[in-house]
């Protein structure tokens, strides 16, 4: 069992694995083993996730979503295979972490209150009158 949450485990057999040919520094090996890896996972239906956690990951995936509704993360920034593994399986465990979270309530407008609209206005005047007084001309009356 792969824990993501208190409430959210993934079953190992959710998560497919295949490895492919990296590019980038490694010299020969580059050419000759398959250090990237390649984690698929079906999310639209893996039975681990609650529908709400469903519908944000799907929605956080992207382009890394599948039309089928499987997450593909790659991973190929390391030259050994476990680490590649290592970074794809946590950066899964991430991204179903904020799907996960709840969104935040909605933000309820605000006016401001009458009182502070008129000390706004009246700060406003004063240093108004402070500009008028720096400038050579005389006072408008």
């Amino acid at each position: 069992m792969i824990r993501v949450t208190a409430r959210i485990a993934l079953d190992e057999r959710e998560v497919e694995e295949s490895f492919l040919r990296a590019s980038g520094p490694g010299g020969q090996n580059v050419n000759k083993l398959e250090t990237a890896v390649q984690l698929r996972f079906d999310a639209a239906r893996s039975p681990s996730l609650p529908e709400d956690v469903r519908e944000r990951l799907m929605r956080l995936a992207g382009r890394r979503l599948t039309r089928e509704g499987v997450l593909v993360i790659t991973a190929r920034r390391h030259r050994t295979q476990e680490r590649n593994r290592a970074e794809a399986l946590e950066r899964l465990v991430t991204l179903i972490r904020q799907a996960a979270e709840p969104p935040p309530p909605p933000r309820r407008p605000t006016k401001p209150s009458r009182a502070s609209q008129r000390r706004r206005l009246e700060g406003k005047a004063r240093r108004a009158g402070i500009k008028r007084l720096r400038s050579g001309r005389p006072a408008e009356e």
